[in-house]
């Protein structure tokens, strides 16, 4: 359904950010981006849903395909309309609209919303906490909840991609576990793929079919979840796990001095 070849993302003509970046995303399947803060994951996702105009960067080598036709060429409106939504990171909401003026905005790029009511009590069956806040105005909503909403919000745009850019960032241990069910929820029952990015690695494994390890800006590891669950390296630099399985202490962090296998 999606691939992405090769590609290379520059900033204002000079920050080379992607060096050869290559993956893809079949039909139906959760895929995740893991790796740490500037490997280039959110660049990724800004790439494949046309954001990257909007902040000076281009995609200057490589293409990306949906579904067989080239789409980096295209604006974030016509991607859009495509099937490729991307929830963005820190959750941007209309702070002084409700929670459903909120969610019609998401349907307006789906047949200029004329089906919102039917596709909102659809919505509310995978979020029920949003049909009890609906009149409530988002700004004054948790985190956890803008959370739910600006997923709430993608899905009323009837997606057949769904780019999630760290959903679990600033949310406690608790309501990560309920929004990345919900997803799961939306994947298995929509059927609609996702595209996870997320610094959670034992969350995004637990729901991934498959994985890519990104690390200054290129792709250097990947397999299946479960696979990944069990190597080593990701164990080590992402689990925070020894190789007994046993949690490390933030000491024999602070000290570890080996390079991780996939760099060396």
């Amino acid at each position: 359904m999606l691939q992405i070849n090769n590609i290379e993302v520059i900033y204002n003509s000079v920050i080379l950010v992607l060096r050869g970046v290559s993956f893809q995303v079949e039909d139906g399947k959760v895929v995740t981006l893991l790796g740490p803060n500037g490997a280039g994951k959110s660049t990724t996702l800004k790439a494949i849903s046309g954001l990257l105009k909007s902040e000076l960067g281009e995609v200057t080598r490589g293409n990306i395909l949906w579904n067989g036709d080239r789409v980096d060429t295209l604006t974030g409106e016509d991607i859009v309309r495509k099937g490729i939504i991307q929830v963005i990171e820190g959750r941007p909401i209309f702070t002084h609209l409700t929670v459903e003026e909120n969610l019609q905005l998401g349907s307006m790029s789906y047949h200029g919303g004329r089906y919102f009511k039917q596709d909102l009590e659809r919505v509310f069956d995978y979020l029920p906490r949003m049909k009890d806040l609906r009149k409530r105005t988002a700004g004054y909503l948790s985190g956890g909840e803008q959370q739910m909403m600006v997923i709430g919000r993608a899905l009323l745009g009837h997606p057949q991609l769904m780019m999630l850019d760290e959903p679990s960032l600033g949310l406690a241990p608790m309501l990560v576990a309920e929004i990345f069910e919900i997803v799961r929820e939306i994947n298995q029952k929509e059927k609609v793929s996702v595209l996870l990015v997320e610094q959670n690695a034992r969350a995004a494994l637990g729901l991934a079919d498959y994985g890519y390890v990104m690390e200054e800006g290129r792709i250097v590891l990947d397999g299946p979840g479960a696979q990944l669950r069990e190597n080593e390296d990701i164990k080590e630099f992402y689990l925070g796990l020894n190789t007994s399985g046993e949690r490390k202490s933030y000491r024999d962090v602070k000290h570890y001095k080996r390079r991780k296998r996939w760099l060396g």
